[in-house]
């Protein structure tokens, strides 16, 4: 059988794909070029590749199933061995400073009408590969979609001695995220995941038939795992990373198949997520982004810093990227939801004083109910009342325009809170607006936790927030609006218009990009406003959001002692300079413990909260001089890549350690000490340039730490003489 092999790529990645007349079109391997194999010299070798290799987008239609093998895997679909090579184009466009290559793979099958174009994208310089497909009806009948890969990949375990089985010589890195408790990155061998090779290959099977499965399911994309992993042989440091860059519903397998290891990536599918998509002739239906960063040496946080690099390189410019300004919100250990004229005025005062650029009224502000009022969502206060988004006149007597006026004579930009793609229960909205514009099952309009999901798919549902986003702009003139949203509306809605034959899951996706949409369209319209993310905390952690909107908030962690765990793993999913973290000091600390509360968010973005109007005089000049400090180096952050001389940090660390380092020489370097830790740490810093030059204390409170720095071995020694504190570290000279 002829087969034809076809390679391309950039000096840092590259694919080899083939495809033969009796058979689908095969990505064989990815990596760095010169660990591609070569078909003319290494004809047997990629025999093999291709006889294990997936096809080059797994599809699974209704009706047509699975061949050779059965179970809850979405491999070895019948549509997908069916496809057959049409053509391909490759193409290359300057997108500011690099280069993009564009390599578009077209497949058909005749029988069916199905069509499938798969792109795939690589920047010059950038070891990362950018995926999806586009899949068409050009049949004469209904073709209903139940599972399409975004990305599908076997022989991960092609490097491994002979002598090595896969189970243990790959490891699976995957992020818990729970609320409150973001970034709980896990590293376990395939056999500590459950993978094992069951010896059932000689025997004419494709494996064992089991998986490493990770899935989110409903409106929050990240409330369980984050949309990454990592593939990594424990050996040598080589690793495969990914993201799935989707706002809404995701799946990742990690399986075994002929003796080796695949990965396949995609947005909702029917098993996991009630999805499906029936496609009309001449209708045709994309899947959701995927990004994968190789590395072959230097593990995951290698792949990390490449994968930081494609972030910021595929996210929609903004002056904040660049300014970084402080940012002072009055939710957290503050007025908690209760904002009024009365609170805001000193809080406001003391903003200003302790250094914010920008003021963030949180919720409440549109809410006349007295706290303690429950209504029919069965909460208090503003919880069931969101949507029209108008001042409470009890909370302002005088008018939002006063604090707003306030806000702005102090030096400061003011902003304000919503939930855009909510509607509480008993606002006048809920009854103003169509059933359609609103998420239902069986004719039924969803409510969760007090609230209704707008569909952003229906025009009235999207023309009601225009219509508030660019009244407050025009009214309020704020420059900063935090977009929060705090339920998970389940597994999608059967959407504005019935009797389709998609799965509610497709209505979900259909509302995410509608989502999507619409905040391009307000950054069209508004090109200088600051929109925050913010979801329940961190449980919207993703690409398709982080590159659109300038800051996320990470979490809604109220306790100082655990927050530093979140912060110093923020930066595995958010670059720092995108990463808001909390920094709430109150009277109640210890000069240490505001120490610590102010460092956990000095490597990011900083998001000032607490009761800075409450402080002692000498309390308020070490916020005052946290955010100096920070305003003297927050230019860097934009270029910064991050490092964990302690490695991730473990939720219950005594001590954790972040570092960020550029590409003048500079590290900054927090540490942190909590309760029932050593006084002392030894780290190795193996990337700053050998000196004898001990590094320099920027920030710390309470008891002076004390560093012994072995420029030869490149390895601090630290000791911070009381639990609950910190400090920031710089070694370089370019700051000031």
């Amino acid at each position: 059988m002829s087969v034809t092999y076809l390679r391309w790529g950039t000096d840092e990645l590259s694919l080899l794909l083939s495809y033969a007349p009796a058979g689908p079109v095969r990505l064989l391997a990815a990596g760095s070029p010169d660990e591609l194999p070569d078909p003319a010299r290494e004809p047997e070798l990629c025999a093999r590749l291709a006889h294990r290799a997936l096809p080059l987008v797994e599809i699974q239609l209704a009706g047509s199933g699975r061949i050779g093998t059965s179970g809850k895997r979405h491999v070895d679909g019948a549509a997908a061995r069916a496809l057959r090579y049409a053509g391909h184009e490759e193409d290359r466009k300057r997108m500011g400073d690099e280069d993009l290559r564009t390599l578009r793979v077209r497949m058909a099958d005749e029988s069916t009408g199905l069509r499938v174009t798969v792109s795939c994208g690589i920047r010059e310089g950038l070891p990362v590969l950018s995926t999806e497909a586009h899949v068409e009806n050009d049949g004469e009948g209904p073709l209903t979609l139940e599972y399409v890969s975004s990305f599908a990949l076997s022989n991960l375990a092609r490097h491994l001695a002979e002598d090595r089985r896969w189970e243990d010589g790959l490891s699976l890195w995957l992020a818990a995220n729970p609320w409150s408790g973001e970034f709980r990155w896990s590293r376990a061998t395939l056999a500590e995941r459950g993978m094992y090779d069951v010896g059932m290959v000689p025997f004419g099977q494709t494996g064992s038939k089991n998986r490493v499965a990770v899935t989110s399911t409903g409106s929050w994309s990240s409330s369980e795992y984050l949309p990454m992993g990592c593939l990594e042989e424990t050996a040598t440091g080589r690793a495969l990373l990914w993201q799935i860059e989707h706002n809404g519903s995701w799946h990742a397998e990690v399986a075994d198949r002929f003796g080796d290891v695949y990965i396949a990536l995609s947005g909702p599918t029917d098993r996991e997520h009630q999805w499906r998509r029936r496609l009309a002739p001449g209708e045709s239906f994309r899947t959701v982004p995927v990004a994968v960063a190789f590395v072959e040496e230097g593990g995951f946080e290698a792949a990390i810093t490449e994968m930081t690099r494609h972030r910021r390189a595929t996210r929609r410019p903004h002056p904040d990227l660049k300014g970084l300004p402080v940012v002072f919100n009055d939710f957290m250990n503050s007025l908690m939801g209760e904002p009024s004229t009365e609170a805001l005025l000193p809080l406001v005062d003391a903003a200003a004083a302790a250094g914010a650029e920008y003021f963030c009224i949180d919720a409440g502000w549109f809410d006349d109910e007295p706290p303690g009022v429950v209504g029919p969502g069965g909460v208090p206060g503003w919880w069931d009342a969101p949507g029209e988004w108008e001042e409470s006149a009890r909370r302002f007597p005088g008018g939002l325009k006063e604090v707003l006026g306030h806000i702005r004579g102090a030096g400061m930009v003011p902003g304000l809170w919503l939930e855009p793609e909510v509607v509480g229960v008993r606002g006048p909205v809920a009854a103003a607006l169509p059933d359609e514009a609103f998420f239902r099952r069986d004719g039924v309009r969803l409510t969760e936790w007090g609230r209704h999901q707008l569909d952003l798919r229906h025009p009235a549902a999207r023309a009601h927030l225009d219509a508030v986003v660019d009244r407050l702009v025009r009214e309020y003139e704020v420059g900063y609006l935090k977009l929060d949203y705090n339920i998970d509306i389940g597994p999608g809605t059967d959407g504005p218009v019935t009797g389709t034959g998609d799965g509610p899951g497709e209505g979900l996706l259909g509302h995410n990009r509608a989502y999507l949409d619409w905040l391009d369209g307000v950054l069209d319209r508004h090109p200088g406003l600051v929109l925050e993310s913010c979801a329940a905390g961190g449980s919207r952690t993703d690409h398709a959001t982080l590159s659109r909107l300038p800051i996320h908030s990470v979490t809604d962690q109220q306790d100082f002692r655990l927050l530093p765990a979140i912060a110093a793993a923020a930066p595995t999913a958010v670059t720092p300079e995108q990463g808001a973290i909390w920094a709430y000091p109150l009277a109640e600390h210890t000069e240490a413990e505001l120490g610590m509360v102010l460092v956990s968010a000095m490597l990011g973005r900083v998001h000032l909260s607490g009761r800075p109007d409450q402080l002692t005089p000498g309390q308020a000049v070490v916020v005052r001089r946290a955010v100096e400090t920070y305003k003297t180096y927050r230019h860097l952050l934009p270029n910064a890549r991050p490092h964990w001389p302690l490695g991730l940090p473990g939720w219950r660390d005594g001590w954790l350690a972040l570092a960020l380092s550029t590409d003048d020489g500079t590290t900054l370097l927090a540490l942190w000490r909590r309760d029932g830790a050593p006084e002392s740490v030894t780290l190795p810093l193996p990337w700053v340039t050998a000196t004898d030059e001990a590094p320099r204390v920027l920030f710390t409170a309470g008891p002076r730490p004390t560093c012994a720095w072995d420029g030869q071995g490149r390895v601090l020694g630290a000791r911070l003489p009381a639990e609950r504190s910190a400090v920031l570290l710089a070694f370089g000279e370019k700051l000031g």
